[in-house]
């Protein structure tokens, strides 16, 4: 599917209305502000003058800038201010006065340090939605500290639990704290609105701190320290505690299954042959199944070796088992249902050249999110911004002869 040209006009959106001023950079305040762009919102994106976001130059470029940076920035509008300059932070302030939300995730008290406490924001804007993205959050002995996502996952137990037994912790593969600390701060963000307006509430600030977004899919791992002293290790592939739900071997590469519903585990048992294992008494729930989790994986495992991983799949799709391949990026690629549900568009960058990028998520079945518009280059709009302030062509001239803007 191609993604909607600029300017196309379909069914209002939900957020519709909405104007976000993003000042955050990288990932978690961006990936925020692509959401909310992703549904309708007018996101003006300030970057600093000069280089930009540092986004647009992270891992694999082309015509010059991150194939990253046109998912993360599609939909946004870039005005380039030198924030260190005070005419620029007035500008900010101007934008921010007429704006719903904001969305920053530098280090606790950088907006202060420009005048842009929260106390003060309020002052010129009471509906105001503020969203703070940091490390620790804006208070505790640590919120000083630099933060980024990785070290959130650390602290929020991730890395821990991410690693084979006995070895070194991996990260997942991608940045996911950042990414769960803008999901929740999407979450929060259209509480406080719908707070605003269902209630006639005032704007508010909403404080999310990348440990807390991760230690708040951590299931009951502090819950089961609390009760009984354990200390939950790594596991590899495997679920622990939850059986069978593993990593098996093929003669082309790995599978998962996962057969840890009991009736699920009695098909697994029959299609692999182990008849004797699905008719064990002390099987048919997954506490016997746990303390017997070495052999169950072990006959799955036997059976899986010498077959291929597709031929796994088909066999446990029949007898109604969840399985799957491992997919690379080819995979995705090639799949028919990640294009079936418009997982994958295809979208005219500004530089163009056209590249697949992920769809939107999740789906409104009348108000759907679209890609309305690609990433744009770095002050691409600050013109029709300030000029919409009511700056006049000498102005602007004369900010950007002096540095100010971009």
């Amino acid at each position: 599917m191609t993604a909607m040209q600029d300017g196309e006009r379909q069914t209002p959106m939900p957020l519709d209305g909405v104007r976000v001023v993003e000042m955050g950079q990288l990932i978690a305040g961006p990936f925020c502000g692509k959401t909310l762009g992703d549904f309708g919102a007018e996101v003006i994106k300030i970057e600093a003058t000069g280089a930009g976001d540092p986004l647009r130059n992270w891992r694999l470029l082309k015509e010059g800038t991150s194939v990253w940076w046109q998912v993360q920035s599609r939909n946004k509008k870039s005005v380039a201010l030198d924030l260190r300059q005070e005419e620029a932070q007035t500008i900010a302030r101007r934008l921010i006065a007429e704006a719903d939300v904001l969305v920053e995730n530098f280090r606790p008290g950088t907006l202060e340090g420009w005048g842009m406490a929260p106390g003060q924001l309020h002052a010129l804007n009471p509906g105001l939605v503020i969203l703070r993205i940091s490390g620790y959050g804006q208070s505790g002995p640590y919120r000083d500290l630099p933060g980024f996502g990785l070290i959130g996952e650390a602290m929020g137990g991730l890395r821990h639990l991410s690693a084979e037994p006995g070895r070194v912790p991996v990260r997942v593969g991608v940045s996911i704290g950042d990414t769960l600390a803008a999901l929740h701060g999407t979450i929060g963000v259209l509480m406080a609105l719908y707070h605003r307006k269902a209630h006639g509430g005032p704007g508010q600030v909403i404080d999310v701190a990348l440990y807390e977004a991760v230690f708040n899919c951590m299931e009951s791992l502090v819950p089961e320290y609390d009760a009984f002293g354990v200390v939950r290790q790594p596991g590899g592939s495997a679920l622990p505690g939850i059986a069978p739900s593993n990593a098996y071997p093929c003669s082309d590469g790995w599978v998962l299954v996962a057969g840890n519903g009991d009736s699920i585990f009695k098909r697994l048992m029959a299609a692999i042959g182990r008849q004797d294992l699905a008719d064990a008494p002390d099987l048919a729930h997954n506490a016997g199944r746990v303390a017997r989790v070495a052999e169950i994986d072990g006959a799955i495992a036997d059976w899986t070796r010498p077959r291929s991983v597709d031929a796994v799949v088909r066999a446990m799709t029949q007898a109604r088992v969840p399985a799957g391949k491992v997919y690379t990026a080819r995979d995705i690629a090639e799949d028919p249902h990640y294009r079936a549900r418009d997982m994958l568009l295809t979208q005219r960058t500004r530089d163009g050249y056209s590249v697949t990028v992920p769809g939107v998520v999740p789906k409104l079945s009348a108000t759907p999110g679209r890609l309305r518009s690609s990433a744009p280059h770095l002050g691409e709009d600050t013109d029709a911004v300030l000029a919409a302030m009511g700056l006049t062509r000498e102005q602007i001239d004369g900010l950007r002869a002096r540095g100010i803007v971009q």
